[in-house]
């Protein structure tokens, strides 16, 4: 592997140690290092202060205006030209709809962009402008400090459906696997295709639209140019065809790559998945063997798909005011950054994966008036998986004047939660669930972990939201508990415990408030429901741990839920259902018509 100029070989290495876990036996947890959250971090409010001030206090810090130098940067001065569009066919599955694509030889305008943004920073900063106008990009957009990439109205910036454009422009070359970049999938460190949008150590950076018509297009669902698949279709499998849900030829035994493991390491670490050794399940093996970040490169020949949007250790950070649609992956990922504000942006994507905003080990961070139309969560909080939780955890996040039109969760908090989630605020949200007769949300509050993710969660602050028309309320055949969608509200600390072959970090989960919660019902085929359960909270499930003995398996504890109308639930016997939990408290809570007040355990 060598070195591209701009980062030296001694540097990235550093940049590498610092992503890979400790390098301790596989399977006993270490003590992560905490990252220090810097002078700017907004300290954690006093034992017994108002949680809302608090939440104040952040939303404050992250709605001060950026400071760019007053100068323009178009993108057309740098030799972009526009370009025409044609008709084609996007697919997820059975799911197919037109959409339009770039026509074949249009012109590329990366480098055009490149070479704007580099003349940006170089001047001190300013605003790279993209003006209206169809614009196709072979490879990423890929920000400096003092830089704001703004898309005025009418302007789509159309991302080449060809995987290799995202391995050219990377600052580490790893031979045939292309020029990555340091990347985090799923919770874990790795050198990876450039998500479309990217930065890496990066202040004061934006992202903004005019309107909702600056439009960033991952095209996803479109065929690849060269013919064979698309970005959505490396989820399934297909023949003899190596993709994301097959073994990969490429990865190593564990022998290979961690020589120090034991035998009975080794064990535990593939587990006896059949394709332990496919690309999403060999990445966190890596981790779990304590490979370092310079040993797992993916890339070309893998099929980890990138972010449509992923900043990493950067800190004053804006996106607003566009629309992001079609992402190969998460839309958008944060990671390891300080002051993240994203606010008027339309998220709607619904594809494999296509969680809306993901910070992971943030720290301060404000969502307001925010669409979400998602194949997967809306917003989901991570903090690492696995043994890469040394970026600490993810704290001091606000949540507010939000829409959730769909998608698996609306509030979501892991499962990727290694490093722990806490101090999180969500109020004045719509879970509108817009299409509850076609592709309904799935739960409101979320909770997931298990007992490899671990971590804790604690000091979960909830107030003030609506759900008109209820999550998804369809029948589940007298099931205890809905953890995978249908309760309101979820707390589910065994979450694929299956996925997971290293079990041994159980999880702490305690101090949840959620208070004047209002849900509305609709009418099915055969009766007018707002959910099959109210609430479930699923504590640690003992049976799963394969750690070592005595460690202890906490039970979800500190549950306040207040003020409340649940609706009409349609697992009348067993509207609230709970394992491993202690001290839950419901004061004034309706549920189908009936008010109670009862601490339950």
């Amino acid at each position: 592997m060598t070195q591209a100029s701009k980062y030296p070989r001694r540097a990235f290495l550093r940049t590498a140690g610092a992503f890979a876990a400790a390098a301790a036996a596989p399977g006993i947890p270490a003590a992560a290092a905490r990252h220090d959250p810097g002078p700017d971090a907004t300290p954690a409010p006093a034992a017994g202060a108002d949680p809302w001030r608090h939440a104040r206090e952040i939303a404050q810090r992250c709605s001060r205006p950026p400071d760019f130098r007053k100068e323009d940067f178009p993108i057309t001065a740098y030799g972009a030209q526009s370009c025409q569009l044609v008709a084609a066919t996007s697919a997820w599955r059975k799911k197919q709809w037109t959409v339009q694509t770039p026509a074949p030889g249009s012109p590329d305008c990366y480098p055009a962009i490149a070479a704007a943004i580099a003349a940006c920073h170089k001047a001190g900063g300013g605003r790279v402008l993209i003006p209206a106008g169809s614009w196709y990009c072979k490879g990423p957009i890929v920000l400096r400090s003092n830089v704001h990439v703004h898309l005025a109205s009418g302007a789509q910036v159309y991302f080449s459906a060809n995987p290799a454009d995202y391995a050219k422009y990377g600052d580490i070359d790893c031979g045939e696997r292309g020029k990555l970049v340091v990347s985090r999938w799923q919770g874990n460190d790795v050198l990876n295709y450039s998500p479309l949008v990217y930065a890496y150590k990066q202040s004061n950076i934006a992202l903004t639209g005019a309107d909702w018509t600056s439009v960033l297009n991952g095209q996803a669902g479109v065929p690849f140019e060269s013919g064979d698949g698309s970005w959505w279709g490396w989820v399934d499998r297909k023949g003899d065809q190596v993709n994301a849900a097959t073994a990969n030829p490429l990865n190593l035994p564990l022998e290979a790559v961690a020589p120090g493991l034991s035998a009975e390491q080794r064990k535990l670490i593939q587990g006896e998945h059949p394709r332990w050794n496919g690309d999403p399940r060999y990445l966190p093996a890596l981790s779990e063997a304590g490979v370092p970040l310079a040993r797992r490169a993916f890339g070309i020949g893998h099929h980890l798909r990138p972010c449509l949007v992923e900043f990493v250790g950067c800190t004053d950070v804006v996106m607003e005011g566009y629309q992001a649609t079609a992402s190969p992956f998460w839309l958008h990922h944060p990671v390891d950054c300080r002051n993240v504000r994203i606010s008027k942006v339309n998220m709607d994507s619904v594809g494999p994966n296509n969680d809306g905003f993901d910070p992971e080990s943030c720290d301060t961070v404000l969502v307001e008036h925010c669409t979400f139309n998602t194949g997967d969560d809306c917003i989901a909080i991570k903090s690492g998986k696995n043994r890469d939780t040394q970026f600490g955890p993810t704290r001091n996040v606000v949540i507010q004047d939000c829409i959730m039109n769909s998608g698996h969760g609306g509030v979501t908090l892991g499962s990727e939660m290694a490093g722990g989630i806490e101090h999180v605020y969500a109020q004045r949200i719509e879970f509108r669930n817009a299409h509850w007769a076609t592709d309904p949300l799935g739960t409101a509050i979320r909770l997931k972990t298990n007992m490899n993710r671990g971590g804790f969660l604690r000091h979960l602050h909830v107030r003030d939201v609506t759900l008109p028309n209820g999550v998804d309320a369809r029948d589940r055949s007298g099931k205890a508990a809905a953890t995978g969608g249908g309760a309101i509200v979820t707390i589910d600390c065994n979450y694929a415990a299956g996925d997971d072959a290293v079990r041994t970090r159980p999880p702490s989960v305690s101090d949840v408030h959620i208070s004047n919660l209002r849900a509305g019902s609709v009418k099915l085929a055969d009766g007018t429901y707002s959910c099959y359960q109210a609430v479930v909270i699923l504590g640690p499930v003992a049976a799963s741990y394969n750690g070592p003995a005595g460690i202890a398996i906490l039970p979800v504890t500190n549950v306040a839920i207040t003020d409340c109308d649940f609706g009409t639930v349609r697992n009348a016997g067993q509207p609230v259902f709970l394992h491993n939990a202690q001290n839950v408290m419901l004061k004034n809570v309706t549920i189908s018509g009936k008010t109670v007040t009862q601490q339950l355990s």
